[in-house]
């Protein structure tokens, strides 16, 4: 990995620090590391506001593991279906709470292998756990946005997002691998957006390859 590259890496990242001093937004009714788990799972190809709007009645119905673990599968779908493919989320939070009980005693794991040990959790879910609620930075939580805003700030040339957590761990200081997830996040949302991204009124314009961009 280049010095150059590294120290543009930095250079966005420090601007992007200047612009979102804090993470607006986000899930939401949580209090205690399962449930971020459990909305985390949720808000696979589901916006925060849907899973936001279910989570706080959920979480009512079903505070823990133990609660989930002996609600009906068809309870829990009843709960969530207001979120994407509740079926299949309804299922695995039901096969992960067992199993967590089964063999953890409960109590949330704090390493990325045991978390992806378990049903429906890949490295994006395990990844904000460890960020967000145990300030564990063991890797970096890739969602739509990071994908997105990485490969157009020409900081990856990957799709894949365990290829792409790999290369912005390159680049990235360990100690910024949680903080990256939320300014990128934040940036999606403002300007950087899927479709018609607001280039001309970006603060990165100058810094920015456009990698994928259609400029006009």
């Amino acid at each position: 990995m280049s010095t150059s590259r590294k120290k543009r890496t930095l250079l966005l990242l420090d601007k992007l620090e200047e612009h979102y001093p804090e993470f607006k937004g986000g899930l939401s009714n949580y209090t205690s590391p399962y449930q971020l788990l459990v909305a985390t799972i949720l808000s696979a190809q589901s916006t925060d506001k849907q899973v936001n709007s279910v989570t706080k009645e959920l979480f009512y119905k079903f505070p823990d593991s133990e609660a989930f673990a002996s609600a009906s599968i068809h309870d829990i779908e009843k709960a969530i279906s207001k979120v994407g493919l509740y079926r299949n989320k309804a299922k695995f939070i039901h096969e992960m709470s067992k199993e967590l009980i089964e063999r953890h005693n409960s109590e949330i794991p704090t390493s990325l292998r045991e978390l992806t040990s378990l049903p429906g959790i890949g490295r994006k879910t395990a990844n904000v756990l460890l960020n967000d609620w145990f300030k564990i930075n063991e890797g970096i939580a890739v969602d739509t946005h990071v994908k997105r805003i990485s490969f157009r700030l020409g900081l990856t040339s990957n799709k894949d997002p365990t290829k792409i957590e790999k290369d912005l761990m390159e680049l990235i200081p360990q100690e910024k691998w949680g903080r990256i997830t939320h300014l990128l996040i934040s940036h999606g949302r403002a300007l950087c957006i899927a479709q018609n991204p607001k280039c001309n009124n970006c603060f990165l314009l100058s810094d920015c390859p456009r990698v994928g961009v259609e400029v006009e």
